[in-house]
């Protein structure tokens, strides 16, 4: 099948983790793949990949928290394709820090604006930029699959990410106006919750660190990127038609079992 005829599936954040396991999940869907990301190298690699092994995939630079770059790369999507049927919102980043340390009765650092504003930027106003851009082509269409990478800790808070919690809980917010707003087009809005995901850079951390998240994890291992990236396609099919407004818990229980 060629790229043409086949439905089209944004995944930003697409060059690693769980984007990267997103990408390949929907390409072996049988989608085309619009990569977006900053690292072009590892995005290409990843087209180059998918092309190998039988599927269509294509590869944009862009920076999701800038509006202008956003639309710029959903027009040329429009102009080659004529279509966007799927989005994910996967990219992401971290600045963590206490809002204010203290050591010894004194103050000895605090959350900087610039963690803050450079979290909420790429999480939160890139998931709306995002959607904003692809929301007129899916109401023309009639059909339409946006999915929202929240987090746990968008749910029940975690130490020393004001920044990142406040980001992923506004997600969970967004996603519940915008299943309200977009249904009556044949719209489906949710969002995804993973849990202690085994990303590079979780599996760099001492392994006393890893098996503390494990004990936390009623199932006994911390997930894999392909668990969120098959939660993601599940929600993007036709199964999931009556399923908007919520937010899955990909976590192995580790909700229920803090």
């Amino acid at each position: 099948m060629n790229a043409a005829s086949k439905r089209v599936a944004i995944i930003t954040g697409a060059a690693n983790g769980i984007g990267l396991a997103t990408a390949q999940e929907f390409a072996s869907a049988g989608y085309h793949v619009v990569a977006w990301d900053l690292a072009e190298e590892a995005g290409k690699a990843l087209v180059a990949e998918i092309s190998e092994a039988g599927g269509t995939a294509e590869f944009q630079s862009v920076d999701v928290s800038k509006s202008e770059a956003v639309d710029a790369a959903v027009a040329k999507i429009i102009e080659a394709h004529g279509r966007v049927d799927v989005l994910v919102n996967n990219a992401g980043i971290l600045r963590d820090g206490q809002l204010v340390k203290a050591k010894g009765g004194e103050v000895v650092k605090i959350m900087s604006d610039e963690q803050f504003d450079a979290v909420i930027s790429v999480n939160l106003k890139g998931v709306f930029n995002c959607t904003r851009a692809v929301t007129p082509h899916m109401i023309a269409a009639k059909y339409g699959r946006i999915l929202n990478a929240s987090s746990v800790v968008g749910l029940y808070g975690n130490f020393g990410q004001t920044n990142y919690v406040a980001a992923k809980s506004g997600v969970i917010g967004m996603t519940k106006v915008w299943a309200r707003e977009l249904g009556r087009y044949g719209i489906t809005v949710n969002a995804v919750a993973p849990g202690f995901i085994a990303t590079a850079m979780v599996k760099q951390m001492p392994d006393h660190v890893l098996q503390g998240m494990v004990s936390h994890t009623p199932v006994g291992r911390i997930g894999e990127p392909v668990d969120i990236a098959r939660a993601y396609v599940f929600l993007a099919s036709e199964n999931s038609g009556f399923i908007s407004g919520t937010t899955l818990s990909v976590d192995g229980g580790m909700v229920v079992g803090s």
